[in-house]
This record gives C-alpha cells, structure tokens and sequence, in this order.
C-alpha cells in the first residue's frame, strides 16, 4: 500500500513538473507582451528597458528557473495587464470555477447514476432508450453550441434564467447544465455497462435463485461492485469539469479561472496565464490522487499493481 501511495506521489510531481514546462514554452511561444505594451513611438531603450522589468532579457532557461523558484514560494509575478501579483488574481477567480464545477459535478452525479442504473435494469424499455438519447446528445454535442442554445431557449425566449454573470444565482443553471451534462452522459453509459456486466454474472443469478429480493440484489450486490468504475471516473471529472471549464465560462462570462485564462491569454500576461494552468495541474493531479488511494482502499487488489 505504501509503495502504491509513494509511486503515484512521484507520477503527481513529474505531471506538474511537465506541465510547468510545457506552460512555460507556450506562453511564449504566443508572442512578446512588449508588442502590446507598447506603442509605435516607443524607442529600442524603452523596448530593452521593459524587458528588463518583466524579466525577459534573461536566457530561457535562467527565465524557467525564477519561475520555478518563485512558484515553490506560490509567486508568479505581476499580472502585467492588471498590475498586481497574478497569484492574487487567480484566488480571487477560484472561488467562481469551484462553484461552477461542484454544481456540475453534483448534476452529472444525480442525472448519470440513476438513470444509468434505471437503463441496466430495465433494459429495452423506454427508460433505457430515453437514457441513451439522452447519452448521446450529451456527448456528442460541442459545450459551445449546447450552451448557446440553452441560452437562447431559457435566456432569450423564455426569460427564465439570466444569459450571463453570476450576480443572480439562478445564472449558474445554464453553465453547470453545458458542463455537467457531457460527463452526465459518460457517468450514465459506464453505469449501464458496469451494471448489466455484474447483472449477468453467476453470483447475481445464484443470488436470485435463493429468494434474495431484487431491491437488495441491485442496491447491495449490483450498485456495490459496478460503482468502482465509477469512482474512478469521478475522480477524473472532477478534474476535467475544474480545468475543462475555459469554453463555458467564456460562452456564458461566467468569471471564473477559464475566461481568466482566456484574457490573459489575449493579452499575452504570462504571470496570470502560468499561474491559472499551474492551479488547474495541480487540481487535476490532487483530484487523481485522492481516486487512486480511494480506489486502493475498495479494491485491495489495486495496492500490489
């Protein structure tokens, strides 16, 4: 079990270590923000000299290695767009995109595992067929488009819930619905599959054929051993709907850290850009762990893997 724990601790560290430099080159890559920050009047002194400033007159590599420094300490610079330390700026975000994320996360759960259960027990019935159309509009339609359209429909024609922001609290209705129902869709097809393998398996038809009534043959024994799957792919979406929220939060301005992203990123902020990608790393990774030492724990098995 220890060597289980301390083996994907390892794998934790040399994710965001990757990720740090893979950030680190694609902030750059996007161009200079001397370009934007200065104006066609500007001399090669005034161009040198802020370079200077943002650190940007230092090799690569001696540039990455501040960054990581400053990192370990949770510094990331001056947002060069706001003029304040990027880290300050993204806590301020975090809070949105948590709230965001939880409220899809609790909709994928409560939409996804009933009705994938529902779906294996009464297989070929209307239940079933309802839940794989509803399976397949999940996961095969862009989070761009179906939020626009639930926008339109509830927002526009119907005035039932605010298109955009999140001063009214009914706003988060429609990016946690855009967000939440693709891996609603996920949870309930691995829920069906994961139940109608356990349903036609020996111990359930031996478990039948005693009396067992069939409320405790899908609660106790079915639900029990297909929910592992499940588990693990929770503790992923977790992860995805945190740092998978840059297309909805923008669709539906929601001010969270994907449209902070998306802004830094236009306006070629490395400290504030940096900063978020680390944060969303380092949720992923903290989300993934917890689901392996829970997963550890249902299933010895996974402790000697």
């Amino acid at each position: 079990m220890q060597r289980f724990l301390v083996r994907r601790f390892f794998i934790a560290i040399i994710t965001v270590l990757l990720v740090s430099v893979i950030i680190f080159v694609m902030s750059r890559a996007v161009g200079d923000p001397r370009a934007l920050l200065l104006d066609d009047y500007s001399t090669m002194e005034d161009w040198d000299r802020m370079g200077a400033a943002l650190g940007l007159d230092k090799p690569y590599y001696q540039q990455y290695g501040i960054f990581i420094k400053d990192a370990l300490k949770g510094e990331f610079g001056q947002s060069i767009k706001q003029g304040r330390p990027a880290m300050h700026i993204v806590i301020e975000r975090l809070p949105a995109t948590l709230q965001l994320a939880s409220a899809s996360f609790a909709l994928s759960l409560l939409i996804g595992v009933p009705l994938g259960v529902l779906a294996a027990v009464k297989r070929g019935s209307a239940i079933d067929l309802f839940g794989r159309a509803v399976a397949l509009v999940g996961q095969s339609a862009p989070p761009f488009w179906l939020g626009i359209m639930l926008m339109f429909f509830f927002s526009v024609n119907l005035g039932w819930v605010p298109p955009f922001g999140r001063d009214d609290p009914r706003g988060i209705i429609l990016p946690a619905i855009t967000l939440g129902w693709f891996y609603a869709a996920a949870n309930l097809r691995l829920i069906r599959s994961a139940m109608l393998d356990v349903l036609d398996s020996e111990y359930i038809k031996l478990a039948r054929a005693k009396g067992v009534s069939s409320q405790t043959v899908i609660v106790k024994h079915a639900m029990r051993n297909a929910i592992i799957p499940a588990l693990t792919f929770a503790g992923v979406t977790l992860g995805a709907l945190v740092t998978g929220s840059l297309v909805v939060e923008t669709v539906f301005a929601w001010p969270g850290l994907g449209k902070l992203a998306v802004d830094a990123l236009f306006a070629l902020d490395y400290a504030v850009l940096q900063a978020v990608v680390i944060v969303f790393t380092l949720l992923y990774v903290a989300a993934s762990f917890t689901v392996d030492v829970l997963y550890a724990f249902i299933d010895p098995r996974i402790r000697y893997t």
